[in-house]
């Protein structure tokens, strides 16, 4: 019988687990039960992502994926529980060594765009709303995008009204190093952002709002240049959004921060492949 090729979710799950290996060690501490590993853990959740599905019907569809699960080394099916607990174990900042990791795989050239997109809390009821005082119902998401290969090479969550202005800074001097030009809508022009950027050493392409015509005749010069790169922000949020859900899953806020950084790593080991 001929062998079957890798399917491309096989090939997900292969590129997942070699960089958990390589950002995590494989228990949590020497106290651990060393029932599951942390590489398996980490591959089970962006398989959910990826799948846009919940615990238990990701466990009860692996069930029927026994190439997946030798991939993973998995032998017995762990509970919903023990993978939620997981999720809430895995701090933020293994989650963003994973996906810095990831930013190696893909193709860069310095040129990054930045934008911002809401996802709706779509699973959390009205009387939870009203009794948590969550007045705000979406979370506002601000990507920094390689226009190369459409690597997202950080991620910035907030449950606030906060303006794109305030958020800019504090992802421009964590990246620095990975931009040379930063692309941006009228949302990013400020006198702040340009002068951090620009002592950093980025150039920034950021289009002005228009008060007078000078204003109006750079945005036009800005057109012809590599701004018109900046599109593939929109492009990057309208796939996540299709691909894994325009709505995030988890009920607590820390918990939806996790899921949000899950979707960007599956992207772009998505892109990898």
């Amino acid at each position: 019988m001929e062998t079957l090729l890798k399917s491309r979710l096989l090939r997900f799950v292969e590129q997942a687990m070699y960089l958990a290996r390589r950002a995590v060690a494989r228990y949590s501490s020497k106290f651990s039960k060393r029932r599951y590993t942390l590489h398996q853990h980490i591959v089970l959740l962006c398989l959910k992502v990826r799948k846009n599905t919940t615990y238990r019907t990701l466990l009860d569809e692996l069930i029927e994926m026994p190439r997946i699960r030798k991939a993973i080394n998995l032998d017995e099916l762990p509970s919903p529980s023990t993978l939620c607990k997981a999720c809430s174990r895995l701090d933020m900042a293994v989650w963003r060594v994973i996906l810095n990791l990831s930013i190696t795989l893909l193709p860069t050239n310095g040129v990054v765009g930045i934008d911002a997109s809401g996802f709706d809390r779509s699973y959390a009821s009205k009387h939870y709303t009203k009794r948590a005082k969550l007045t705000i119902q979406q979370l506002k998401v601000t990507l920094l995008v390689g226009t190369k290969s459409n690597a997202i090479i950080d991620v910035h969550v907030t449950t606030t009204r906060k303006h794109d202005s305030q958020i800019a800074p504090s992802l421009i001097k964590r990246n620095s190093s990975e931009i040379a030009v930063l692309l941006g809508d009228k949302g990013y022009d400020d006198q702040k952002v340009r002068a951090l950027a620009r002592k950093d050493g980025v150039r920034p392409l950021i289009k002005p709002r228009e008060f007078s015509p000078l204003h109006k005749a750079w945005n036009v010069r800005l057109d012809g240049d590599l701004h018109g790169q900046r599109s593939q922000n929109e492009t990057v949020n309208s796939r996540i959004k299709r691909k894994y859900g325009a709505f995030i899953r988890s009920s607590h806020w820390w918990k939806q921060f996790r899921e949000l950084i899950v979707g960007c790593l599956t992207h772009n080991i998505d892109k990898t492949l």
